[in-house]
């Protein structure tokens, strides 16, 4: 037991000294969820901004005007002149520009004919223009209405449903553990063991009375605690800048975290039984990581992918663990309900250290 507690603090020792490699390796996802979730982060809705001229300068176009500023979900900007407002459309400043024309009361006034509201949008935008222009005229139409006191016969009952609100930074915070417990895992140990083994430091390890099973636990043990606290710290910074909570169980959360731990472990020792050398080792890691970072759904969702790869992502160890972290941090769904997650992460871990066991080498 001596022995497998002085490999585990000679362990955090090494981890401590390398404080550049410790420093960079928390920093990278960091500075990727706060640019991401920065950006797109509450991404989670289109905006809608609408220009109004009102040339006619009357009660009636204020009338008509006053509904759009009343309106919620619209934002309302005026203008003086329409190469102004045209301008605004072309630089993504509003979606729409609505010109009320002048004689506008007067033509609604004499009711001989409907008047027309010249309603300007963006072609090349054209998913946001239609949404824009279908609001628009469902405003105007109803406004129209309401001016012939129009009775309908049929109406619609509006009953809404609070659903589970999820930005998209709150998606991308989970996945973001998930990649780095992946690549601290896969790449660190990789890397480490290899250079180890070359440098002789496994072979004179395995002269003395050292067991292989006190080795791997001691190593497993310091990379449980640096990868956990990672990830905690990971969590609370995305808590204080983003507002991030966890909804589920705290226990469950650090349940996953301890099983993607161990589950990218055994696969970092074998890739370290199968490079030759440290050189080797690093792209063998990334060939096998950077595709499990986009088919993983880490910043994608997995049900956006084409169905001939959903066979594929579905088996692999990230989409699982990037899954149940999801289901815990953002739905809090119990932990029992996560089996498949489990499972599949518990398989990888088995078949990972077993095949570990066959490919290393202490020299």
């Amino acid at each position: 037991m001596s022995a497998y507690w002085q490999l585990t603090l000679a362990q955090l020792r090494i981890f401590a000294r390398n404080k550049q490699v410790l420093f960079f390796t928390l920093l990278f996802p960091i500075i990727l969820m706060l640019a991401l979730g920065s950006f797109i982060g509450g991404a989670n809705s289109i905006e809608l901004t609408i220009g109004i001229i009102d040339a006619d300068q009357t009660d009636s176009s204020k009338d008509l005007g006053q509904l759009f500023y009343e309106n919620e979900g619209i934002e309302t900007i005026d203008y003086e002149e329409v190469e102004i407002g045209k301008e605004a459309i072309e630089n993504g400043d509003i979606q729409l520009l609505i010109e009320i024309p002048k004689g506008y009361e007067d033509k609604l006034e004499s009711g001989d004919q409907p008047s027309s509201l010249p309603v300007y949008y963006n072609e090349k935008n054209l998913t946001v223009s239609e949404l824009g222009l279908t609001v628009v005229n469902g405003i105007v139409d109803q406004f129209s209405k309401d001016l012939v006191d129009y009775k309908p016969l049929v109406t619609i009952e509006k009953v809404g449903i609070e659903a589970l609100n999820i930005r998209y930074v709150d998606f991308l915070v989970p996945g973001i553990v998930a990649m780095m417990i992946m690549s601290n895992n896969m790449n660190g140990v990789a890397g480490q063991i290899s250079a180890w083994r070359e440098r002789g430091i496994l072979r004179r390890m395995q002269g003395t009375r050292l067991k292989a099973s006190t080795f791997i636990a001691a190593q497993i043990t310091a990379r449980l605690l640096l990868n956990g606290s990672q990830a905690l710290l990971v969590v609370l910074i995305a808590n204080l800048i983003f507002k991030i909570e966890v909804v589920g169980s705290w226990l469950a959360l650090i349940f996953f975290i301890i099983l993607g731990t161990l589950a990218f472990m055994s696969l970092g020792f074998i890739i370290a039984g199968i490079a030759k050398n440290p050189e080797s080792s690093g792209p063998i890691a990334g060939f096998v990581t950077f595709p499990m970072l986009f088919l993983g759904g880490v910043f994608f969702p997995i049900s956006n992918m084409p169905d001939f790869i959903q066979p594929i992502v579905k088996v692999l160890p990230i989409a699982h663990l990037s899954s149940a972290l999801r289901e815990t941090m953002n739905i809090g769904t119990p932990f029992l309900q996560l089996g498949t997650e489990t499972l599949v992460l518990g398989a990888w871990l088995i078949g990972g250290f077993t095949l570990a066991s066959y490919v290393f080498k202490w020299e």
